[in-house]
């Protein structure tokens, strides 16, 4: 605060305020340790150039890469950016049919798989206000509108480490999400998806097993980048 408030010749109170606003939207990030200020994950949703700032997207790359050659399937990395998700990269599926969204895509917090794991990463209170405070959207006939039950599956999901829904969110679609420990950056995710007509029984325990290790791998790397 004290460096922006030098180089831009305004006062502390106004670097401020401007620096708080430029928070809530999510274009400045602060880490919590050391107190700097860094390029906030909005700017990745304006343009390919955030990326250069995002140590998370350079370390998740290979095993994003490796994780879709063991599960066939398109794989995500995702991190929370205000009150919603931004997806930082993907790793397409070769299947000729598929599901992929862009790199800046806004995904809704509070649904399905995602949402479990995202919630799951925040402490008890922190998660169980944001669940009160902005509700839940029934984006499917299959997507969970019961905050209680909603809160309770995020509790599961904190302990079993990952969480699957079938079309909570998209008809059709089944999602299998794992966090990454992030330490001082804002919670992250990994997930795969696919038709959920392609989910079977036996293949749960292989896409489970993969992305886990996917993500604690991505969490090491990120550790041992970050120092």
């Amino acid at each position: 605060m004290s460096e922006l408030a030098k180089r831009l010749k305004i006062g502390k109170s106004t670097v401020h305020g401007i620096t708080l606003a430029l928070e809530e939207v999510g274009v400045l990030a602060r880490d919590p340790t050391h107190k700097k200020f860094n390029v906030g994950y909005t700017l990745l949703e304006l343009g390919r150039k955030a990326y250069s700032k995002i140590e998370l997207w350079d370390v998740a790359k290979a095993p994003m890469e490796n994780l879709m050659e063991t599960t066939g399937e398109t794989v995500f990395l995702g991190t929370l950016n205000g009150d919603h998700v931004t997806i930082l990269n993907v790793v397409e599926s070769r299947n000729e049919l598929k599901i992929t969204s862009p790199p800046g895509t806004r995904l809704p917090l509070l649904v399905g798989a995602t949402g479990r794991v995202f919630l799951a990463q925040l402490d008890e209170k922190k998660a169980r206000d944001i669940l009160q405070k902005k509700g839940l959207t029934r984006y499917t006939p299959k997507s969970v509108t019961d905050v209680k039950r909603f809160f309770k599956e995020v509790e599961e999901t904190r302990k079993r480490g990952y969480a699957i829904d079938h079309g909570e969110y998209i008809p059709g679609v089944t999602a299998v999400v794992a966090p990454v420990q992030t330490t001082s950056l804002p919670p992250a995710a990994i997930w795969v998806v696919m038709f959920t007509s392609s989910f079977q029984d036996q293949k749960t325990e292989k896409v489970v097993l993969e992305i886990q290790k996917a993500a604690q791998e991505v969490s090491r790397l990120l550790k041992d980048r970050l120092g």
